[in-house]
C-alpha cells in the first residue's frame, strides 16, 4: 500500500497516520490492519528495535518452543535499565505485557510493536519509560503462532489469518500458569520469577455474542488477594477503564459472558479467576493481574486501537502510582509471610445480591433452527440498543481453610515432584538431610474422592472431601519442608492444599493415592465379618442400624462386605491418605 493510501486507511479506522523507518512497522501497519505477521517478523523486529535503540531496548530470548523457536521477549526503558538487577537496584516497577497465549487472539502483538515505538520515538507517552521497564512479550504461544490459518477464529473479524488457540502439544497456556506443564509456561515462569513485575496485562480477544461494547477490563487484587494490595489493583483496573471511556472506547468491568449460553437475557457473573489464568496467579505472588479482553467482533484495526491505548494507559497509571504501589507490594509480601494459622480463602463466589446494569447490544431475536433444532439468537447490527440485564458481582469467600503454622512435609517419595512445581514458582523449601519426626504434624484423608469422567489438559482431575486430623510424621532424609512464613505463601498454598481449585491434587498429579490398591476377596471378607460380629457387640449394633436406616446399604453386598474390611486391620491406612502433610512446627 502507497504511503498516502497508509494514512487514510488508518485515520478512517481511528489509528494516527505514522512516518516511521519501515524496518520498525509491522505487517499489520503494511497491509491498513488487514494481515498481521509471522513469527519471523516478531524475531526481525524485536532485534531491530535494539539496533535502533541500543541503550532503552534489550531484545533476548527467554526459553525455546517444543518446536525449536526461540521465546522472544524485550526490556524497554530509557532509564538504561535493561536487567533485573538493574531494575531492582533502581526500585523500578516493571510492567510485563503478554501477547499472543492464544495465538489466534493477536491485537496484542501488534499494538505492542506499534507502541514501543511511538513511546521510544517520543509520540505518546513521553517520559513514561523513565519511570519503569516495560517487558514485552510480543507472542508467548509461538508455536501456535505458526499454526497459521484464516478459519482459526471463525467467531472473529480479522486478520486475514492468524495463530492457533494452543501449542504444538496441544496445551491452552491460559490454563497452564500454576500447572506449568508446558515447556511455554515454565519459560514464563522463569521469566517472572526473575523481572518479578509489579503488573501484568494479558491481552487477548473474547468469544461470545455480538453487542456493541468493544473491550473488557478485569483484575486482581480487587476482590481477592492481600487486602492492602486491593487498592493498587482497583486503582490499575479502574483508572485504565475510566481512560479508556474517555478515549472513545465502551469498556465493562467484567468478563462478559452469559450465564446461560446464547441468552443475553441470563445476564452476566462476575468471578475471581483460578490461578490456571494470569489474573487469578499473580495476586497470589502479591501482584497486580490485569485482564484485557477485546471483543471479537469489532475489527482488527479497532481492536488494535483499543489495546494499544489500553497498554498506554496502565503505563501511565504505573509511572504516576509506581512508588506507592511497590509500597503496597512489599508489605502484601511481609504480611503473607504471616499468613500461618490464620484463614485463606481458596476460592471465590458470587452471591445471589443481583443488579440490573444498562448493557449496550443489538436488536435481537430468539427463535428455533431448522438447522440445529435449537433456540437461537440473531442479532442485526443496524440496530443498536440497551439492554437491561441482571449482573451478580458480589463476591464473598468460598472454600476457606486455615493455614498451618509451620509448614508442609513433603516424603522423599513425592520430593521430586512437588520441588519441580516450587522452583517453578520462585517458592522457598529445604531438602532434609537427615530423617525428621514431628508429633504435631497432620494429615489429610479424604472421605469422598471424585475423578473427572474425562481429561483436562492431560489430566484427570480430582475433587477431594475431608479434614486435615493429627498425625505423626516420619519424613525420611532427601524429603522436604516447605515454610509457610515466606512471601509467596498464598500461592504454596493453592499448590500443596489438597482442595484448592487448581493444587497438585485437584490436577490429579496425586490420583494413585485415591485409589484401593489391596482387597480382601468375598468369601475371606464373609469370614472376617462372621468373627467381628462375634466379637465386638458394638460393631454387630453399627451394621444393624446400617441395614435398617439405609436401604441402598442393605441392597449391596459389596458394600455389606467393606463396611468390615474398612474396620478390619488388614485396611490399608494409606487409601485416600494425600501423600503431603502439614506441621505446625517451625523448622
Amino acid at each position: 500500500m502507497r504511503p498516502a493510501l497508509l494514512a487514510v486507511a488508518l485515520l478512517a479506522c481511528g489509528l494516527p497516520a505514522i512516518a516511521a523507518s519501515p524496518t520498525l512497522q509491522t505487517v499489520a501497519e503494511r497491509s491498513g490492519y488487514r494481515e498481521t505477521g509471522r513469527y519471523d517478523e516478531v524475531v526481525a523486529l524485536c532485534e531491530a528495535f535494539q539496533r535502533a535503540y541500543p541503550a532503552s531496548v534489550r531484545c533476548f530470548d527467554f526459553g525455546t518452543t517444543p518446536e525449536g523457536r526461540p521465546m522472544k521477549a524485550m526490556a524497554v526503558s530509557t532509564s538504561g535499565a535493561l536487567e533485573p538487577r538493574t531494575a531492582q537496584a533502581r526500585g523500578l516497577p516493571v510492567v510485563l505485557v503478554q501477547g499472543g497465549i492464544h495465538a489466534g487472539e493477536i491485537d496484542g502483538k501488534d499494538a505492542g510493536f506499534k507502541l514501543v515505538r511511538d513511546l521510544l520515538q517520543g509520540k505518546a507517552g513521553t517520559g513514561l519509560l523513565d519511570r519503569q521497564v516495560l517487558l514485552f512479550v510480543p507472542v508467548f504461544n509461538v508455536d501456535g503462532h505458526e499454526n497459521f490459518r484464516a478459519w482459526n477464529r471463525p467467531n472473529q473479524r480479522g486478520p486475514a489469518e492468524m495463530g492457533f488457540r494452543v501449542t504444538a502439544q496441544r496445551y491452552n497456556l491460559n490454563r497452564d500458569y500454576v500447572k506449568a506443564d508446558s515447556p511455554e509456561m515454565q519459560a514464563m515462569l522463569g521469566l517472572v520469577n526473575a523481572w518479578d513485575p509489579l503488573a501484568m496485562l494479558d491481552l487477548h480477544v473474547t468469544d461470545g455474542a455480538k453487542f456493541q461494547h468493544d473491550i473488557s477490563i478485569t483484575g486482581e487484587p480487587t476482590n481477592s488477594g492481600d487486602e492492602g494490595l486491593r487498592e493498587a489493583g482497583h486503582a490499575l483496573k479502574d483508572g485504565i477503564i475510566a481512560r479508556l471511556a474517555a478515549q472513545g472506547s465502551k469498556p465493562v468491568g467484567f468478563y462478559p459472558s452469559f450465564v446461560e449460553d446464547d441468552n443475553p437475557a441470563s445476564g452476566f457473573v462476575h468471578g475471581v479467576s483460578t490461578p490456571r489464568f494470569s489474573n487469578g496467579y499473580f495476586p497470589l505472588r502479591n501482584r497486580i493481574g490485569i485482564l484485557v479482553e477485546t471483543h471479537s467482533w469489532r475489527t482488527y484495526p479497532e481492536r488494535v486501537r483499543a489495546t494499544y491505548d489500553t497498554v498506554l494507559d496502565a503505563l501511565e497509571l504505573v509511572a504516576e502510582n509506581g512508588p506507592r504501589w511497590q509500597q503496597l507490594a512489599r508489605d502484601a509480601d511481609a504480611r503473607a509471610a504471616t499468613l500461618g494459622g490464620t484463614s485463606l480463602p481458596l476460592d471465590y463466589k458470587a452471591t445471589d445480591k443481583v443488579r440490573t446494569i444498562d448493557f449496550l447490544g443489538y436488536a435481537y431475536t430468539r427463535t428455533p433452527s431448522e438447522v440445529s433444532g435449537a433456540l437461537m439468537t440473531r442479532y442485526d447490527e443496524s440496530k443498536p440498543e440497551v439492554w437491561k440485564l441482571p449482573l451478580r458481582d458480589e463476591l464473598v469467600p468460598g472454600t476457606t481453610i486455615t493455614l498451618p503454622r509451620g509448614g508442609y512435609l513433603v516424603p522423599q517419595a513425592q520430593a521430586v515432584a512437588v520441588a519441580r512445581h516450587l522452583l517453578a514458582h520462585g517458592i522457598q523449601f529445604r531438602v532434609l538431610t537427615s530423617p525428621l519426626r514431628d508429633d504435631q504434624a497432620q494429615a489429610f484423608v479424604a472421605d469422598r474422592v471424585q475423578f473427572s469422567p474425562g481429561s483436562v489438559e492431560g489430566h484427570q482431575r480430582t475433587t477431594l472431601t475431608g479434614a486435615w486430623t493429627p498425625q505423626p510424621a516420619r519424613i525420611a532424609a532427601g524429603g522436604l519442608y516447605v515454610p509457610i512464613a515466606q512471601p509467596k505463601a498464598r500461592l504454596l498454598a493453592n499448590i500443596l492444599e489438597p482442595q484448592a481449585p487448581d493444587s497438585m491434587a485437584a490436577w490429579g498429579d496425586f490420583n494413585n493415592a485415591f485409589e484401593q490398591k489391596e482387597y480382601m476377596e468375598g468369601y475371606v471378607a464373609e469370614e472376617e465379618a462372621r468373627k467381628m460380629l462375634a466379637r465386638d457387640p458394638a460393631l454387630k449394633a453399627e451394621f444393624e442400624r446400617r441395614l435398617k436406616g439405609d436401604p441402598a446399604f442393605a441392597g449391596s453386598p459389596g458394600a455389606r462386605l467393606d463396611f468390615f474390611y474398612r474396620r478390619h486391620p488388614a485396611w490399608d491406612p494409606g487409601t485416600n491418605r494425600y501423600p503431603v502433610m502439614r506441621t505446625d512446627r517451625v523448622y
